[in-house]
């Protein structure tokens, strides 16, 4: 990666805290992701992944540490902020309204208005549509019939469509849960193409995957959890499944 480029973290956190009552869910984590770079976020079951993410993405406030969102101090009360300001995160269930079509999805509560009849105001649907098209072939996406319902598209498909929305208004950091869970194959490797386009267009991604295949194909870094603690980070080019695998049931905590 270019040494210039990261020298400005798009997101920095810094000791990132949260605790549950009397059980610390996340201690003291420090994190950077660079423009154009995607990091692989792995950890078992209870290691602090979803938690950590969760307060990037604005669903819970932190104990304890900063959020820096392209070198400002950022506090978000709530994940329509962290949107706002251009954090999307796109979770298993894709919070996408399936009986609504691909463009309705994309402008969901911005939608355009124009005058219609001089007077009144309408939904500028031709303006949608043209805006749909144009970040969908941007993206390499191809969605034959974007009226369809989302219910009736298939799971790649519909990763698809929430990918383009957040890159349509502007995603300053893209995080992606279990971008591949219950995906066939063919459609795998689509979401891993979108990730590498992404990537191209310079948009930093943070992905979290049980599986590990997916991270060694599009991470540049992976980072480490376990019981809440950051245990390790390391280059993909770097590591071995069978090491990433060792530090997420047992490594030794990172030295600093």
């Amino acid at each position: 990666m270019d040494e210039q480029r990261r020298e400005h973290p798009a997101l920095q956190v810094v000791g990132l805290t949260k605790r549950f009552g009397g059980l610390t869910a996340v201690d003291n984590v420090d994190m950077e992701v660079y423009p154009g770079e995607v990091v692989g976020l792995i950890g078992d079951n209870g290691a602090g992944k979803s938690t950590l993410i969760k307060m990037i993405s604005g669903v819970y406030r932190p104990d304890g540490g900063k959020i820096f969102l392209e070198g400002q101090e950022t506090t978000f009360v709530s994940p329509l902020e962290a949107r706002r300001l251009g954090v999307e995160t796109i979770y298993q269930d894709l919070a996408l309204c399936e009986n609504l079509d691909a463009t309705a999805n994309i402008f969901l509560g911005r939608e355009p208005m124009r005058r219609s009849l001089g007077l009144l105001k309408a939904v500028d649907r031709k303006h949608m549509l043209a805006e749909s098209r144009s970040v969908l072939d941007r993206l390499d996406i191809h969605i034959p019939d974007l009226s369809r319902p989302i219910r009736e598209m298939s799971g790649g498909q519909r990763q698809a469509v929430a990918i383009a929305r957040a890159v349509y208004w502007n995603a300053r950091l893209m995080i992606m849960d279990e971008p591949t869970a219950a995906l066939g194959v063919p459609e795998q490797r689509k979401v891993l193409h979108l990730v590498h386009t992404l990537r191209e267009q310079n948009v930093p991604v943070i992905i979290i995957s049980h599986n590990l295949q997916d991270v060694f194909a599009v991470a540049d870094r992976v980072v480490v959890m376990r019981r809440g603690k950051k245990v390790a980070e390391r280059p993909i080019q770097e590591t071995t499944m069978d090491e990433l695998v060792s530090l997420m049931v047992g490594g030794s905590l990172l030295e600093e």
